[in-house]
């Protein structure tokens, strides 16, 4: 059974950071192509990153390249989105997801980032 449990959001000030960690069992998470995406209030489901097996492929969506970082450790099987320069647009529960990210088995249960004042 896939397991992925995010950690790390929580209500940063505009232009903060947070790291956000997701610990992954249940299938070979270092042959596996991960993301991250994020859900606003009332919004669509929106893809943010995606980092192949091999660490150095990794993909950014437009809104977010070169504020955030994905990145993962496959010793500990566990994957991270490091997010800088953070913008009150960013708001929303962030999911670490295997892919097809579309099917919710695939996704945790999500984590809450919230950028205000």
């Amino acid at each position: 059974e896939v397991q992925l449990v995010e950690s790390g959001g929580g209500l940063v000030q505009p232009g903060g950071s947070l790291r956000l960690s997701c610990a992954a069992s249940g299938f070979t998470f270092s042959s596996t192509t991960m993301a991250w995406v994020r859900q606003a209030p009332g919004k669509e489901l929106e893809w943010v990153s995606t980092i192949y097996r091999d660490i150095d492929s990794t993909f950014y969506a437009g809104s977010v390249k070169g504020r955030f970082t994905i990145s993962r450790d496959n010793a500990k099987n566990t994957l991270f989105l490091q997010m800088d320069s953070l913008k009150r647009e960013d708001t929303a529960v962030y999911y670490c997801a295997k892919v097809p990210y579309t099917d919710s088995a695939n996704r945790g249960q999500g984590t809450q980032v919230t950028v205000s004042s």
